[in-house]
């Protein structure tokens, strides 16, 4: 026995050694593990609390929509030779999709929606695009709700029923010349589009809208002088935009318009502004501005990316979501701020004579 002992108790010294070396080591490597992450912290949380202050840094990073353009159809009645946005598909959101997607932008920090196409007005006669206005002023709530049309399908009867909810219209008009609109393809048929500016004009301040031009500025109206009929309707915002090149939509071999007779120099293009320089409702944008500084949304409610002179689609908000989409939007918030693009855009925070 005890020949046994003295055997048995330098093997149990051993074992016991090895045991304590190995609780010191775990230890010891735990404690570095945690101190790298965070003193005190268990290793688990360290990793979460990681990810979690990550996720608060993307999202105080990420882009909010402040004011979206939603091409909701690409349709049209006219055929503007130097079109941006072209017929290539007639798809149109049924809806309720479309007021699902309004809603995610309402949440992610949207505070002006603007409607264009194509044409706004040609989709269900208006009463599409109305429901939508409606939708976004009274359920939503957003400061200001604004479309973009050519105004040849808008009636009367529409501002009666939706114009109440809408803070903006702007008419696209680019010369007060009916042969120079003909040469553009700013008109249908034999109808006036300077008749049917000014009557749209009577309309808005009957029926308490603001007002609004946009003229592209190209080779056909860049020697015009627009001045006395610019201060004759008197505008809240003339915009008048540099005729812009879009690979794949009025440029390149898979664009349904050509556009490159249009285009102008910048230094043609700051000619004209020259002249108009003594209209106080001007605002201009250059291609530099115009192209990065519009979160725009196709007809699947994609943001579109110019970066590269093309529009190459995000995956749609209503299957990413919007903070996702955005990141491909290419959006240039800095000239969005640089252009004016925040303004008094609430009919009810402008001083106007209705």
């Amino acid at each position: 026995m005890k020949t046994s002992y003295l055997i048995a108790s330098p093997m149990l010294l051993l074992q016991l050694c090895i045991s304590n070396l190995r609780h010191i080591f775990t230890s010891a490597f735990s404690k570095v593990f945690n101190w790298t992450l965070g003193v005190g912290i268990p290793l688990t949380s360290s990793v979460s609390q990681l990810d979690k202050e990550e996720d608060q840094s993307k999202d105080k990073n990420a882009t909010a929509p402040t004011s979206v353009n939603y091409h909701f159809t690409r349709q049209c009645n006219y055929k503007c030779g130097f079109c941006f946005h072209t017929a290539k598909t007639s798809f149109v959101l049924p809806l309720d999709e479309a007021k699902r997607g309004l809603k995610l932008l309402k949440e992610s920090g949207m505070e002006k929606i603007n409607f264009s196409g194509g044409e706004p007005f040609l989709h269900d006669k208006g009463d599409f695009l109305g429901k939508l206005v409606q939708y976004c002023k009274q359920d939503l709530q957003l400061p200001s709700v604004s479309i973009v049309s050519n105004g040849s399908m808008i009636k009367e009867k529409w501002f009666q029923k939706y114009g109440e909810d809408l803070d903006i219209l702007a008419v696209s008009c680019d010369s007060f010349d009916e042969a120079t609109n003909q040469l553009i393809g700013r008109t249908q048929g034999r109808k006036s589009h300077i008749d049917n500016l000014h009557k749209i004009r009577h309309w808005c301040q009957q029926y308490k809208v603001a007002f609004k031009i946009n003229s592209v500025i190209n080779t056909f109206n860049i020697d015009e002088d627009m001045t006395e009929n610019i201060l004759q309707l008197n505008p809240v915002r003339w915009k008048v935009f540099q005729c812009l090149l879009i690979d794949g939509e009025n440029a390149g071999d898979e664009a349904l318009r050509e556009a490159e007779r249009f285009v102008i120099s910048e230094e043609l293009f700051q000619e004209f502004l020259d002249r108009h320089s003594s209209v106080p409702c001007l605002v201009p944008e250059s291609n530099e501005k115009m192209r990065n500084s519009y979160l725009i949304l196709d007809e699947y409610m994609r943001f579109l990316d110019c970066r590269e002179g093309r529009k190459d689609p995000s995956k749609s908000i209503l299957d990413v979501g919007v903070k996702e989409a955005i990141c491909f939007s290419g959006f240039d918030e800095k000239m969005f701020k640089e252009r004016g693009g925040k303004y008094v855009w609430s009919k009810a925070d402008m001083k106007l004579e209705w």
